[in-house]
């Protein structure tokens, strides 16, 4: 007799960890700005074949009063990686989410002001990281420009309605909106479909044969 033994794929675990990203960030600091991006863009693609974008694409983004540069990197149902930044400051604030979220200061400053102590300012320069644990919510302030990498890990899909609000309700801007969603969309089914991928390859069928001891 044989029975068939099914491996089950192993837990799911986040791809990127917070300190290679913040090292792999700072490989851009003091190079030209047409360089800085790209740089760390390669490292990462170098670090994380396939989950990363082959190109630097943006989009305009307003967010909890903010405007920005947006550019994703990797996006799936339980992380997204991006760059972010403005050549002419902005201010606004950076929603209260169930993601935590992590920001490495590339080029530029990064100005902050806590819920809990609005009076002291909090500066992240280049080569800093900034964290925003879950249920927490801050001021944001780019005072001249800034460019930044930001993780997040989490219910992604909770925090795009954040992410749309201002395109809906203020700048009315739904060629943003569906750009974004075009791309948040197609790097999510590459990333499932790398991960049925594993999953498949993972699946082994293993043939046992038990021998009836007499008694």
């Amino acid at each position: 007799m044989s029975v068939v033994f099914l491996s089950l794929p192993p837990i799911m675990r986040y791809l990127f960890e917070p300190e290679i990203l913040h090292e792999t960030a700072k490989k851009g600091i003091g190079l030209p700005n047409t360089q800085m991006l790209e740089v760390v863009r390669a490292e990462l693609a170098a670090k994380y074949p396939d989950h990363i974008s082959h190109e630097i694409k943006w989009i305009i983004n307003n967010a909890g009063g903010c405007m920005y540069a947006v550019a994703v990197l990797h996006a799936s149902l339980s992380e997204y990686l991006v760059f972010f930044g403005s050549s002419i400051g902005t201010s606004g604030h950076t929603g209260r989410h169930l993601v935590e979220i992590y920001d490495f200061v590339i080029d530029g400053e990064l100005w902050y002001f806590q819920e809990e102590n609005p009076l002291a300012r909090d500066i992240r320069k280049a080569g800093d990281q900034y964290y925003l644990p879950k249920g927490k919510s801050e001021g944001l302030a780019i005072k001249d420009y800034a460019w930044v990498l930001e993780y997040g890990r989490g219910p992604i899909p909770l925090i795009l309605p954040f992410g749309f609000a201002d395109a809906f309700f203020s700048t009315l801007d739904f060629k943003s909106v569906l750009q974004t969603l075009w791309i948040y969309g197609t790097m999510v089914l590459k990333e499932l479909i790398n991960q049925f991928k594993i999953s498949n390859f993972n699946l082994k069928i293993k043939p046992k044969n038990y021998k009836l001891n007499k008694s």
